[in-house]
């Protein structure tokens, strides 16, 4: 964290001298297993945490197999109860039987497998990832990338030192009309964006509480919590509802809101961090639930240009806003007009009399080809993966691991906020840290426990 963030990006690939974490234990060759895919070589894929994102992972690799010539070698799962499904899926998409693992560093040993995809809980990401890449394989990774702040950083490091392709599952990056409306934005549709508002309304009732248990037969718990502080099995802080709980999600904030914050922080052009962030809310309505964080919750960060990044997460019943009624989306204000952006539909209104401009609707249709229009790959964020993959070039990728550790550190920003009871917080973006509060710099990493342990050097 010492190096700003523009010197740290000058130091591009370091070569790969040794592994500090992972070597020993996992048996790693600081090598690089990984030739230079060629443009038609069979991709080797393994996903990692197959239930809910993961199993549409699995259908999107093992569906590239007659098109692109990409097959799912090992399905990897803590809960083997999931396994005969999942292959039957791969099996049916792709002609061939997945192996099955359900500890991922055996997966990382594997030198025939070329590239992982990454969908488990929040808490193993980072970890998952850095490992991936020290064992030489490129790595496609859910939003937010990291759990926290500190562990994006470290995931940057390890991608440029073993000089992996990795790619932070943002897919609006490669959606042709969320390009055209960020096009438009930066081209000055609506004059100079002076402030971004990303919306998460998206209702969630109670999921109760429930006693501590022993864990079903057949889920590895220990692999399962892996990097997080030891808790007794609960099932209400297992599958899903791990987002609702700090030791392995980041609330809504940090769960649907991490698209939204991309956008934003898109939208207004942003390259860098904010120097100011606040953020409240609360748990409201439901007394009969294990959750911890806030279902509504109000964030605002400011730029060192004053610009502004708002935030709202609503987890109760809500309307919408703007005339397209967004509740999952954005809407972008500037010195001409506004943009209201709702999926991949967009529409602009101008002047005073806020006059209808261009729109996803009348604009852009003619327009040929250009690098905001279509992501490389073509199909979509998986298939932009691939090619950046096969060509070796970080910069195809619609949204590399650096953009994603930006975006992904917003939410959690908010959240260490919130969680400091709502205090305004200045952050150094040069040295990622909190200006003169240690409460909140001890909220930018965590304690991990033995051996899952994210390494100060990767």
């Amino acid at each position: 964290m010492k190096d700003s963030r523009r010197t740290f990006l000058k130091k591009t690939a370091l070569g790969t001298t040794g592994i500090t974490l992972g070597a020993s234990t996992l048996g790693f060759s600081a090598k690089s297993y990984n030739a230079i895919i060629g443009a038609n070589e069979r991709i080797n894929m393994s996903v990692v945490g197959v239930r809910g994102q993961g199993f549409g992972h699995l259908k999107q690799w093992s569906g590239m197999a007659k098109e692109k010539n990409v097959f799912v070698k090992t399905i990897c799962d803590v809960d083997e109860n999931l396994y005969a499904e999942r292959i039957k899926e791969v099996n049916n998409l792709q002609g061939e039987k997945p192996a099955t693992e359900y500890d991922m560093r055996r997966v990382f040993d594997d030198k025939e497998i070329d590239a992982i995809s990454i969908a488990t809980p929040n808490h193993w990401h980072a970890l998952a990832t850095i490992w991936a890449c020290q064992s030489g394989k490129d790595v496609y990774v859910e939003k937010p990338c990291s759990h926290n702040v500190w562990e994006g950083r470290q995931m940057i490091e390890a991608a440029r030192k073993y000089d992996r392709i990795v790619q932070v599952g943002f897919q609006n990056r490669s959606i042709e009309n969320v390009r055209k409306a960020m096009h438009a934005l930066h081209n000055g549709v609506i004059g100079d964006v002076y402030m971004a508002k990303g919306l998460c309304y998206k209702p969630r009732g109670s999921f109760g509480r429930s006693e501590n248990s022993a864990p079903p037969e057949g889920l590895h718990y220990d692999m399962w919590l892996g990097p997080a502080k030891w808790r007794p099995y609960n099932e209400k802080r297992g599958h899903y509802n791990w987002h609702w709980h700090w030791n392995t999600g980041n609330g809504d904030t940090g769960n649907q809101g991490p698209h939204q914050f991309d956008i934003a922080r898109w939208g207004i052009n942003k390259d860098e961090h904010p120097v100011k962030v606040k953020s409240s809310g609360g748990y409201y309505k439901y007394t009969d639930c294990s959750q911890e964080t806030p279902n509504t919750q109000a964030s605002v960060m400011e730029y060192q240009d004053g610009k502004i990044l708002q935030f709202e997460t609503r987890g109760l019943d809500t309307n919408g806003e703007g005339s397209l009624n967004v509740k999952i989306g954005n809407i972008f204000y500037g010195t001409e007009g506004y943009m209201e952006l709702n999926g991949s539909k967009w529409v602009t209104y101008l002047g005073k009399e806020g006059e209808p401009g261009p729109s996803s609707e009348n604009e852009g249709k003619e327009e040929k080809a250009s690098e905001y229009l279509a992501a490389p790959g073509g199909g979509g964020h998986y298939a932009n993966f691939i090619s950046a993959v096969r060509s070796r070039n970080k910069a195809d990728l619609s949204c590399d691991i650096y953009e994603g550790f930006l975006s992904s550190a917003l939410p959690h920003l908010s959240n260490i906020s919130y969680r400091l009871g709502g205090e305004t917080l200045e952050f150094n973006p040069a040295t990622e840290q909190f200006i003169n509060n240690q409460g909140a710099n001890d909220m930018l990493t965590r304690e991990y426990r033995e051996p899952f342990v994210v390494p100060d050097k990767v």
